[in-house]
């Protein structure tokens, strides 16, 4: 979930590693990035209820919470059928025995 508890999502993902990007708004937000497809995701918390940010081309559909201001997952530019998860978000995952993945994303267009 995010920080306060209101936006709740569950995934059914085997994370053999986690992507940093360092574009401007990844770098800034620090996230541990994780790819999983529609069915391998459940988000508990309406979209609607959520705060959506778009910049650049308007591609990308990030979701933040409108309480906390933490991002849990986002629609990537790159791929947009596909969640990208925060996995900074998740429950019981041991952060530092994941492997890291460092995506140049300062040079997308």
């Amino acid at each position: 979930s995010c920080h306060c508890g209101d936006v709740r999502f569950e995934i059914d993902a085997d994370i053999d590693h986690v992507r940093v990007c360092d574009c401007s708004v990844c770098q800034q937000r620090g996230a541990l990035n994780f790819r999983v497809t529609d069915d391998q995701i459940r988000i508990h918390t309406p979209l609607e209820d959520m705060t959506l940010y778009q910049w650049h081309t308007r591609t990308a559909k990030d979701y933040f919470c409108p309480r906390c201001g933490i991002l849990p997952f986002r629609r990537p530019r790159t791929a947009t059928h596909l969640w990208t998860v925060n996995v900074r978000c998740l429950e019981g995952v041991d952060l530092d025995a994941i492997p890291v993945r460092h995506v140049n994303g300062r040079e997308l267009d």
